[in-house]
Order: C-alpha cells, then sequence, then structure tokens
C-alpha cells in the first residue's frame, strides 16, 4: 500500500444516543465524502480518548455529552492513502441542539434509528453496529 502521507493517525467517532436514536451527518470533503457518520475526528497530543469525544461533538455539532465509553477498536484502511487507529465511542446526549458547524466538513445533523440507518455509511458504522450486538470489540479492515 502507497501513501502520500505514510502516516498512521488516531482517529475517535462517537456514537451519540439520545430517545433511542444515533445522530449522523453526510461527510464532505476529506475521506467518505457523501457517507453518513458519527461526529468525530482526530486526538490531539497529550488528549484523553474522552475529552477528544467531547470537543469532537462540540466542535463538529455544538452538542455536549456524558456517560462516554469505548465501543470497539479498529485497524481502517478502507480509503485509499489512509491508514487509522480508530477508536469507537458511545455516549449520551446531553445537551444542545445539533448544527453545522464545520460546513466544510458535514451537511445536517439528524437523529437516526438504529434499524432505519440512511446509505451509505461510512467505513467505521458496520463495526460499530456488530460490537452492540456481539460484544466484539477488535475490527482489521
Amino acid at each position: 500500500m502507497t501513501a502520500n502521507n505514510p502516516q498512521i493517525k488516531v482517529g475517535i467517532g462517537i456514537m451519540v444516543f439520545k430517545n433511542g436514536k444515533v445522530l449522523l451527518t453526510k461527510r464532505k470533503g476529506s475521506h467518505g465524502a457523501g457517507e453518513y457518520a458519527f461526529p468525530g475526528g482526530h486526538l490531539e497530543f497529550g488528549e484523553s480518548f474522552e475529552s477528544c469525544a467531547r470537543r469532537e461533538c462540540r466542535e463538529e455539532a455544538g452538542i455536549e455529552i456524558k456517560n462516554v465509553r469505548f465501543v470497539r477498536l479498529a485497524n481502517l484502511k478502507a480509503y485509499t492513502g489512509k491508514h487509522y487507529v480508530d477508536i469507537g465511542l458511545m455516549a449520551e446526549w446531553e445537551s444542545g441542539e445539533p448544527q453545522v458547524l464545520e460546513a466544510e466538513k458535514a451537511e445536517r445533523w439528524e437523529w437516526y434509528d438504529l434499524d432505519k440507518l440512511p446509505k451509505p455509511l461510512f467505513a467505521t458504522i458496520d463495526s460499530y453496529l456488530e460490537a452492540l450486538k456481539t460484544g466484539k470489540n477488535f475490527f482489521d479492515s
């Protein structure tokens, strides 16, 4: 596998629940454009997983979350030229109405039933759903 920037990055995704529904947006830009994804982004130097999750939810959607917990870990290589160690977390919505705060990265935020998710889904989503269903928490894609 060749890449312009052969660096492995650490990404964090947050499956945010409110009233049994999960928050998704249609991605723009970098990778996964046109696919639906949870809030998330890059782990910054010195940052805890939970702090990153809270920051990304605030920066991307203007919401506050609570009860952050681990879902799964994935070795994500599904997007050409990109390689991520992807940490999947879940949390509960605490406050704020989801709004697009990074218009260059996302369209509108919406709440979806887990059994009625929009398509196409970002490459990480299937492993979140499998982890929730089976308890398996490590994926190599």
